[in-house]
């Protein structure tokens, strides 16, 4: 998919609406427009990446930047002391729907395992 037509790139760049958990240089949050848990925000960088398979080796340091992103949001929404979980969907039977990296960060209810 070519970045014109990737729906997180456009949301990244003002063009689709979202309701925006945080931003900054590199990232942006925002809630998931179908929530599977009471919390349920999308993280993803503002670089059109496609998936983790295609994270080349200049590119690595977005990966912990949105894990101390995702740290602050937790905080922020107040489910850092009892729990969250953050997943990575990757290919077709990886779950993956929407080809741009990105990680649901889910909380707010006790989540079960196996996920699915």
């Amino acid at each position: 998919m070519a970045e014109e037509e990737c729906i997180f790139c456009k949301i990244a760049k003002g063009q689709i609406p979202c309701e925006m958990v945080y931003e900054d240089d590199k990232v942006i949050a925002f809630k998931d427009i179908s929530p599977e848990a009471p919390i349920h925000v999308i993280i993803i960088p503002r670089q059109h990446i496609v998936n983790l398979n295609l994270l080349k080796q200049d590119e690595v340091e977005i990966i912990g930047h949105i894990f101390m992103v995702a740290k602050k949001i937790v905080k922020t929404l107040g489910i850092d002391k009892s729990g969250y979980r953050i997943v990575n969907n990757c290919g077709e039977q990886g779950g993956q729907t929407v080809q741009h990296l990105h990680f649901h960060l889910l909380g707010g209810r006790m989540l079960k395992w196996p996920p699915g």
